[in-house]
């Protein structure tokens, strides 16, 4: 079998030596220092997109397995881990607190449980994808070579700029974290900014691995304090804290299960869409994963217990927990720790040491969706410049696989952070802005993975290819990806609808009105703008099925015979075996 497996590729032509940089780099003599040096020098083989061209430019009919410029150094365990706790951040750990003051606990389960649903199709629609074709850039090229290369510039741009503004919000929320002790109130929060810059800025440069390593650690504290806030969450609720009597579920009567109606529920439908914002990362990491036929089925398919599990349950808990009118809610910023619902439901229990534990855990949370901040934008970039859709040195990939112009490049935008010295009404205008900007990327990108699907799958029939030769097929099939679309869309109507009359609108003003609407819907029209100005500079026309390329981006020249001999391996397992592959 090994001998068949050409996940890691060969060259395929004459020339300068090869620089395979997922396992075979060429041989560096000298000192330590001489090999850290030329480990920054550019790697002339890099090709990001792996689509080979003939002399005209157009793509060969017959592709040849893609030889990755980015460093394949993603493992099993750094997958699953990303994979189970990566996008477990502030959305669920702060965020979910103004979500259940919107709109009640009821509205807190439903909103989150139904995008829960969507994301399941979404992402098993990206683990086809991204199983098939394991290319850099991820569905962001999947966007230009499955529906419009116009659609694909507007998204890449789209989802490369709000990791590139979420970079410095992530930043400014730790050291916002950081007050919370008050040992550290009354220390500059510039000295945080610098600490917390430095650190996601040096834990990148050391490239895939680094980031892999890193989100492997975070995943697990993560998941530690979520199961660790279930059990205990249970045990306060029953009465088991001395001094607490039993609860139940008294604030679903007391003040109710549902606030501010059908509006409120449409406002926590948009907070839990960016709650889960991150899953698509797994698909990213496709490109530099040593095998991901083998290892990106089993991260697609515990998406589902992170949402059951991680997100379900303990939201469950929280809104048995806290009502939704504890004034600790009210009015906070989705960058207050103190505005956490699991801070507070053990604030209000009377335990006094694991609050400092959860405010911990927000902050290990915080840098870690800042750490994905500058691997999210990075290789997005990096795969833009390569299509010719961004600066040209912003597509430099060096000898050990970084994109390295396209890390430095993020990097820079966490500088903006320092904007936190200029006082918290400048902050705050600033930073309201700059989540506008990259608003609703999450519910785009989602709605261009699942067409993205539903394209490949018609492709794929009409040039007469059967499903078998998939891989992986996604468990929702291309009718979950029907679903997640429209479900997607309805979330972009909900928003705005929310926008445009948000909760207690009749108190504002036309200015504050205007205001909310624009930071709730700015990314659209950026969307919208960068669609149009594209398609009308380059004049692309939509990728019609029959013309679609469904072959460039393979890592197999000999995948059907690998299929069958792993296939026929499965066939032999014990039904335990087959039942627990289904969801693992």
């Amino acid at each position: 079998m090994a001998d068949k497996d050409l996940e890691k590729g060969s060259s395929q032509a004459s020339g300068p030596p090869q620089y395979d940089v997922g396992s075979t780099e060429p041989t560096v003599t000298g000192s330590k220092w001489s090999r850290f040096t030329d480990s920054f020098k550019k790697n002339p083989n890099a090709r990001m997109v792996t689509q080979a061209l003939d002399s005209e430019g157009r793509p060969l009919k017959d592709q040849p397995p893609a030889q990755p410029a980015l460093s394949m150094k993603l493992k099993d365990r750094h997958l699953q881990m990303i994979a189970i706790g990566g996008s477990i951040g502030t959305g669920l750990f702060v965020g979910s607190g103004s979500a259940l003051q919107a709109g009640g606990p009821a509205s807190l389960v439903l909103a989150y449980g139904l995008i829960g649903i969507m994301l399941y199709c979404t992402v098993h629609a990206l683990g086809e994808l991204a199983v098939a074709f394991p290319v850099a850039g991820s569905f962001a090229v999947y966007a230009s070579r499955f529906i419009d290369p116009a659609w694909g510039f507007a998204m890449a741009w789209n989802y490369a700029l709000s990791w590139l503004v979420a970079l410095p919000l992530e930043i400014v929320a730790a050291s916002i974290t950081m007050s919370f002790w008050p040992g550290a109130r009354g220390v500059n929060p510039a000295v945080w900014v610098t600490i917390f810059l430095v650190l996601i800025i040096s834990i990148n440069m050391f490239g895939v691995k680094g980031y892999g390593e890193a989100e492997f650690v975070f995943s697990i504290i993560k998941i530690t304090a979520v199961i660790g806030f279930i059990i205990l969450g249970i045990i306060i609720d029953t009465g088991g804290v001395p001094g607490q009597a039993y609860m139940g579920a008294k604030f679903w009567y007391n003040p109710g299960a549902f606030n501010n109606g059908f509006k409120g529920l449409c406002s926590v439908f948009v907070t839990a869409a960016f709650s889960f914002a991150g899953t698509e990362l797994v698909g990213l990491c496709a490109a530099e994963t040593e095998n991901p036929r083998k290892t990106l089925p089993t991260a697609v398919k515990q998406v589902f217990w992170r949402i059951t599990l991680f997100y379900m349950v303990s939201l469950t808990i929280v809104g048995c927990l806290v009502p939704y009118t504890d004034p600790s809610l009210i009015g906070a910023s989705s960058n207050d720790a103190n505005a956490s619902p699991f801070v507070i439901a053990v604030r209000n229990a009377g335990i006094s040491v694991v609050p400092s534990i959860m405010n911990v855990v927000i902050l290990i949370a915080v840098l870690s969706v800042g750490n994905s901040s500058i691997y999210g934008s990075s290789r997005t970039i990096a795969a833009l410049a390569d299509l010719g859709q961004a600066p040209k040195f912003l597509g430099y990939i060096d000898r050990s696989g970084r994109p390295l112009a396209a890390i430095i490049f993020s990097s820079c935008f966490g500088f903006i952070a320092y904007i936190v010295a200029a006082g918290d009404e400048v902050r705050g205008k600033a930073f309201s802005w700059m989540i506008a900007i990259s608003g609703l990327a999450t519910i785009f990108t989602w709605t261009s993975i699942c067409i993205c699907h539903i394209r490949f799958r018609r492709a794929w029939a009409l040039q007469g290819h059967t499903l078998s030769e998939l891989a992986f097929k996604s468990q929702a099939t291309v009718y979950g990806s029907w679903a997640g679309l429209i479900f997607n869309i309805l979330v972009l109507i909900a928003q705005f609808w929310t926008g445009f009359a948000p909760v207690g609108y009749g108190e504002m003003t036309a200015r504050e009105r205007i205001e909310s609407f624009f930071q709730a819907y700015l990314a659209f029209p950026i969307v919208i703008c960068c669609y149009v100005g594209y398609k009308v500079a380059f004049r692309t026309s939509f990728k019609r099925a029959k013309d679609i390329d469904v072959t460039s981006g393979r890592r197999e020249m000999n995948l059907a015979e690998i299929l069958a001999e792993e296939r026929a391996e499965q066939a032999n397992w014990p039904r335990w075996k087959k039942i627990w592959k289904v969801f693992c």
